[in-house]
C-alpha cells in the first residue's frame, strides 16, 4: 500500500449525526466544495447547518474524525445507488478539502491523496466494501453533484484496488440504443432518472476528459466492459 503509514488524525466532533437503519456497504468521496478548510469543518460541526461527515482530509494531508462510523453521518442527501436510498445509514462519507467547481477546482495535492488512500483502506477492509460500492457524490446524485469531479485521481485508487478502473482492454461497442445504454447503466448503479445527467456522471467518473453528456461508443464500450466481473484497467 502506498502513501504515508501514518497520518495525523484530529477529533473535531460534530453533533450532526443519527443512528444506522443499515450496515455499512459503501463508502462515498466528497470535495468539500467551500473556499477553505477552516469553513468547510465550521459548517459540518454547525449544528444548524444539519450537515456532516465522518471524515475530512486537508490538502495538507491532516484527517479530521467528525462523526464516529457507528453512526449514520449527514453527507449524502437525496441520492440512489445500486437500490439504496438510504445511502446516509449504508456508508462512511469522506469530504476532501477542495474549493470545488464553484469557488476555483483545482488538482487534489499529493499529500492529500497520500492521506486518503490508507484511510480508505482501512474503511474498506474493516467493512468488506467492494470496488463498486466506492463511489463519488456525483455517481449516486448525479442530478445534483459533481463532486469529486473530473479532477479527482480515480486511477490511483484503482491501481490499489480501492475503486474500479477505468477499463482499457478487449474493448467492445455493444452498439446499444441510447435507451439501452441507459438500462445498462442503471443495472450498474445509477439513476437514471435525469438522463442527461446520469450520463454526464458516468463520463466524470469514467472519462473524465470528455464530459458532454452524449452517449457514444466510447460510453458503451466502457459501460459494457465495467459490467463484467473483472473490469481490465491499464494496471
Amino acid at each position: 500500500m502506498s502513501g504515508r503509514s501514518r497520518v495525523d488524525m484530529f477529533e473535531t466532533p460534530s453533533p450532526n449525526f443519527d443512528a444506522r437503519d443499515l450496515p455499512v456497504t459503501m463508502l462515498v468521496l466528497h470535495y468539500t466544495g467551500m473556499q477553505d478548510a477552516a469553513s468547510a469543518i465550521a459548517r459540518l460541526t454547525d449544528p444548524a447547518a444539519k450537515v456532516s461527515a465522518h471524515y475530512v482530509v486537508d490538502e495538507d494531508g491532516t484527517i479530521h474524525r467528525l462523526v464516529g462510523e457507528e453512526h449514520r453521518a449527514w453527507h449524502a442527501g437525496r441520492s440512489h445507488w445500486r437500490g439504496v436510498t438510504d445511502i446516509n445509514s449504508a456508508s462512511v462519507g469522506i469530504e476532501i478539502v477542495n474549493p470545488g467547481h464553484e469557488w476555483g477546482y483545482r488538482a487534489f495535492p499529493d499529500a492529500q491523496i497520500d492521506a486518503l488512500i490508507p484511510l480508505v483502506h482501512d474503511i474498506k477492509e474493516r467493512h468488506g466494501i467492494t470496488r463498486g460500492n466506492v463511489v463519488g457524490h456525483s455517481d449516486i446524485a448525479p442530478a445534483r453533484k459533481q463532486d469529486p469531479g473530473e479532477l479527482f485521481p480515480w486511477g490511483k485508487l484503482a491501481r490499489l484496488r480501492l475503486a474500479l478502473p477505468r477499463p482499457a482492454r478487449g474493448l467492445m461497442d455493444p452498439e446499444w440504443s441510447d435507451g439501452g445504454f441507459l438500462l445498462a447503466l442503471e443495472r450498474f448503479g445509477y439513476d437514471v432518472a435525469d438522463r442527461e445527467a446520469a450520463v454526464v456522471a458516468f463520463q466524470r467518473r469514467f472519462r473524465p476528459e470528455m464530459i458532454d453528456g452524449i452517449i457514444d461508443g466510447e460510453c458503451r464500450m466502457l459501460l459494457l466492459a465495467l459490467l463484467l466481473p473483472r473490469p481490465q484497467g491499464e494496471d
